[in-house]
């Protein structure tokens, strides 16, 4: 009695040394996971040519707006036309007219994960506006805007000019990221702004060419012509940067019964190159070894419960 009084316990142990072998195994597999996340795609927009005037006819009685856009793209969208025409009731009898014309207008977006990017290019344009059918508002050489983003960086806007640039007939130069007014007796008033560049965390926009435009041509029934131009202008968003791969702590050991010492651990093998035969050929998995200690463990527990039975019998 005394003696399986106090085997008992050493039974209880076995059985539960195995079951703490089956359930610790996979946890500690379960341990060496990580994580790691996707961002979405960014934006980007390029525009080679917006206005937005106001044409007053019949000395102001009657106002026709001009608002109309010239290769402006959204990612991913590209486009290459060089020539824009409208039409405005009431304007030379409803006749089309030239608004620009260039032998290069270029405006592409593109937009990954890792990147979004706009750019234009425009070169030897012509911008007209009604009332001045043979004199241009402004002719440039060459205009170009780029804005980027990529991800985890800053962003990033650029834009140039090159070459000269005429406006209302008169050649002038520009003063770089600052305002120029030109005036013309008789004809009319054009301020620009060279190189506009903004930039935050996650954002740019790089704009080539901006007018304020307030001409007063006096022919084709127009009396006054007043808003803005925007040439070659670009914009992007940054994609969302990816999260660093976060790895979870390791499993702490669990700590032996009272009254008991604890066992050396077992040998280290190392990681990432395996050695053994791919256990998935064969049917088995990584937790194989864990039910195979644990199934060990319970034989010989069972085992010596018949030896004590057979000796009390005896």
């Amino acid at each position: 009695m005394n003696g399986n009084t106090f085997r008992m316990p050493a039974r209880r142990l076995a059985t539960v040394a195995a079951a703490t072998a089956l359930a610790a195994g996979p946890a500690a597999l379960a341990g060496a996971g990580s994580a790691h996340a996707t961002g979405d795609h960014g934006r980007a927009s390029a525009t080679v040519l917006r206005t937005g005037l106001d044409v007053s006819l019949l000395n102001k009685t009657v106002n026709v707006p001009l608002a109309v856009t010239l290769n402006e793209v959204q990612a991913p969208g590209n486009a290459e036309k060089t020539a824009l025409t409208a039409r405005l009731d009431g304007v030379d009898g409803g006749k089309p007219f030239s608004v620009l014309r260039a032998d290069v207008a270029e405006a592409k977006a593109t937009a990954t994960a890792e990147k979004s990017e706009g750019t234009t290019t425009l070169a030897r344009a012509r911008l007209h506006v009604p009332g001045l059918p043979l004199l241009s508002v402004v002719e440039v050489q060459e205009v170009t805007s780029t804005a980027t983003c990529e991800a985890g960086k800053k962003p990033v806007a650029d834009a140039n000019l090159l070459g000269p640039v005429t406006v209302l007939g008169k050649k002038v130069t520009l003063t770089t990221g600052g305002t120029t007014d030109v005036k013309v007796p008789g004809v009319g008033e054009v301020r620009l702004d060279l190189s506009k560049e903004e930039t935050t965390s996650g954002t740019a926009a790089a704009t080539a060419l901006e007018l304020k435009v307030s001409v007063n041509p006096g022919d084709l029934n127009v009396a006054e012509v007043d808003g803005t131009v925007t040439l070659a202008k670009a914009t992007c968003e940054s994609p969302d940067a990816p999260a660093e791969e976060a790895e979870q702590p390791p499993a702490e050991a669990a700590e032996p019964p009272a009254g008991q010492d604890a066992e050396p651990a077992a040998e280290v093998k190392a990681q990432g190159a395996r050695t053994e035969p791919d256990l998935a050929e064969t049917g088995g998995s990584s937790a194989t070894p864990y039910v195979a200690a644990g199934a060990a463990a319970l034989v010989l527990a069972g085992g010596g419960a018949l030896v004590l039975a057979r000796r009390k019998r005896g």
